[in-house]
């Protein structure tokens, strides 16, 4: 059987993308999901990719999860965190609990599920962990304070944590999607998405198969080599 590989907020959009793609390569998927448990439905009817439910700002309920998978499929030995929310206002606007919530699920997340990982990762001297930023984490966003210093911190975060576990065979790297065509940009009002195509390069979304594509790549052999790092997949959008 293929290695483990398990992807938070994995139904929809980019998540769901990656399960499709790594399971493509051979992986066992498992994905994680909070609320939509019709998306969640649909990947295990029409994929066969096991769908788990809890909530990554929950610190507990990610260790009890892991070990859910674990049970069912085996050891976790690819980590993708892509879950994420937003809750967008300029900052003298945005309450506490939109500042609260969006860094528990961004950040909180990505530190709860690490957490639940990594040390089987390190006794078994291999691991790959994929953490989903954004380009509004390198380049700023007007009303999303919150968002953009979560993204940015899983930037900091990546860095950190692939120097803590090189030396154990364990790569960590970020993806930075630019806007993708997903139900979250789906919501944004059709001005605001013009204006936002005409602002890269490319002159259009980002399609999740192409992020997907980046993060089947880092946790694949062929970038063995590659940690620490942040794949920007943008369009040319912010070059940095």
């Amino acid at each position: 059987m293929g290695r483990v590989a398990l992807i938070t907020g994995g139904v929809t959009g980019i998540g769901a993308a990656t399960c499709r793609a790594l399971q493509q390569a051979g992986y066992q998927v498992a994905a994680t999901f909070v609320s939509d448990a019709a998306a969640a439905r649909s990947l295990r009817e029409e994929y066969e990719i096991r769908t788990f439910q809890w909530n990554v700002a929950d610190f507990q309920a990610c260790h009890d999860g892991v070990a859910e998978v674990v049970r069912a499929l085996g050891p976790v030995e690819v980590l993708v965190n892509n879950a994420g929310i937003t809750r967008d206002a300029s900052l003298h606007k945005m309450t506490l609990d939109q500042w609260r919530s969006v860094v528990d699920v961004n950040l909180g997340g990505c530190f709860n599920m690490c957490h639940a990982v990594i040390p089987a990762m390190r006794e078994r001297h291999y691991g790959r962990i994929v953490n989903v930023s954004s380009v509004n984490g390198l380049a700023g966003q007007f009303g999303q304070t919150n968002y953009a210093a979560t993204k940015a911190g899983i930037i900091g975060f990546t860095k950190a944590l692939a120097l803590e576990s090189a030396a154990l065979g364990i790569t960590v790297n970020a993806v930075a999607p630019g806007y993708t065509d997903t139900a979250m940009v789906a919501a944004v009002r059709p001005d605001v998405r013009e204006r936002i195509v005409a602002g890269v390069p490319l002159h259009r979304l980002a399609r999740p198969e192409e992020v997907a594509a980046a993060i089947a790549f880092l946790v694949s052999d062929a970038a063995a080599y590659i940690t620490g790092e942040t794949l920007s997949v943008n369009g040319g959008q912010y070059m940095h």
